[in-house]
């Protein structure tokens, strides 16, 4: 391409903050998580069902979400869903106690899941095979500056005028995006003008997207082992992301003792870290498939991310000094980083034109693996009076997730069922 930077590069832009203002909103209740388990005098059981709340509405409305995207244009969706987490993130900062702290978190939750599988179906529309995983790398990155910078904004907001303010102030952020994405948006390179020929004919010709209609989900799901795999690791995988996401910062002030201003800067670290391994796996990733093969790039990544997260995990869990513990957390997530961006490129690979749906599955499955998380990790932390036991059950999760990527094959693409005819389950491809 003669071009300098590409129109579809732009995109890559919209949605590294579509994900940055959603990791922003759904990290921010962790940050100052201890502030209202005093304020509601909540234990860590009851404070994990808070956070289970958002991750089962997220996993119910996963599917739909990312199956009306791809019937509807995604366009369409993300409009809807921004507006309604924004409203329910505002609405955090007032509720009264458990029971309206549970119900708010559910409704945000509903809103927030489609974001992922839309983001998917927003690639497999704009970008070239050859771009997947550096395409989602944007996508990964405003995960990671995120959630790096939710401590940063929120712990100060908090300190000076109460844990509340956060939410009202994050509420209003994402209004913006969704006046950007209501004039600038569209749903495929031909329905913007300011696209060159050249471009547009590139992306048609070489993406995963290809017009065709797809109704019926999980009668065609169920019966494709390779779909399956991939979701299985994915809900292992969770566990994870619900530990450095949503337990983090209780973890390190309530079971290894640091002040709230060591919190900070070492979940900011965690996460910023985080950043340098989005960037560079998404190109070495491509650059192996290119060399290696779809299965070696893919999987590569896969196993490496979860096995390497879950014994770093472990370590840290072992370690008396903060300053190692710190260390090892930084190094975890820095395996860990890579599995979002090597999951989500397997299901537009597998996906095509169905991506969304397909994400929409496999974040399905991973939710509930996040709902599992929030509610045991509480949970067996007060049976045991310590950390110590859930951290090593998240760690065995983990490495069983890092084993189930030798079962996923991204060269077979799942085509879903029409609803007037049989198609087969999967098709090979490069």
């Amino acid at each position: 391409m003669g071009l300098k930077f590409p129109y579809r590069y732009r995109i890559l832009i919209f949605l590294f903050f579509l994900i940055l203002i959603t990791y922003l909103d759904r990290v921010c209740i962790s940050v100052v998580g201890v502030r209202i388990k005093s304020e509601f005098n909540l234990n860590n059981e009851k404070f994990g069902w808070v956070l289970a709340a958002f991750s089962l509405a997220y996993a119910l409305c996963e599917i739909p979400a990312g199956a009306l995207g791809d019937r509807i244009g995604q366009r369409r969706v993300l409009i809807r869903i921004v507006l309604w987490w924004s409203l329910f993130t505002a609405l955090t900062g007032l509720t009264t106690g458990l029971f309206t702290l549970i119900l708010v978190r559910f409704l945000f939750g509903m809103g927030e899941a489609g974001a992922f599988p839309n983001s998917c179906g927003v690639i497999s529309h704009w970008f070239p095979k050859s771009e997947t995983a550096r395409g989602l790398s944007s996508v990964f990155l405003g995960l990671n500056v995120g959630a790096a910078l939710a401590p940063l904004i929120v712990i100060p907001i908090a300190v000076a005028y109460g844990w509340r303010a956060t939410f009202f102030i994050n509420g209003m952020i994402g209004l913006l995006w969704v006046l950007v994405c209501y004039s600038w948006f569209r749903n495929n390179p031909s329905e913007v003008k300011s696209v060159s020929e050249e471009e547009r004919k590139y992306i048609e010709e070489n993406r995963r997207f290809q017009t065709r209609h797809n109704i019926s989900v999980w009668r065609s799901a169920l019966k494709n082992r390779n779909l399956l795999a991939l979701a299985t690791a994915f809900l292992c995988s969770q566990w994870g992301n619900y530990f450095f996401l949503a337990w983090l910062p209780v973890y390190l002030q309530e079971g290894k003792h640091f002040s709230e201003h060591d919190m900070k800067m070492t979940s900011f670290y965690v996460f910023i870290t985080g950043v340098i391994v989005v960037l560079s796996v998404g190109i070495v990733s491509d650059w192996l498939v290119k060399k290696r093969g779809l299965v070696f790039g893919r999987r590569l990544f896969g196993v490496l991310a979860q096995g390497g997260s879950g014994l770093c995990i472990l370590l840290a869990c072992l370690l008396s000094n903060n300053t190692m513990v710190a260390i090892m957390l930084v190094i975890g997530h820095l395996f860990f980083a890579a599995n979002g961006l090597v999951s989500f490129s397997a299901c537009v690979d597998i996906g095509g034109s169905n991506a969304g749906t397909v994400a929409g599955i496999m974040n399905f499955f991973g939710q509930m693996g996040g709902f599992l998380l929030s509610v045991l990790f509480g949970k067996l932390a007060d049976l045991a009076n310590n950390f110590t036991v859930p951290i090593f059950v998240l760690a065995v999760v983990l490495v069983t997730g890092a084993l189930l990527w030798l079962l996923v094959d991204p060269r077979k693409q799942v085509i879903l069922e029409d609803n007037r005819k049989q198609i087969p389950a999967q098709q090979n491809i490069i």
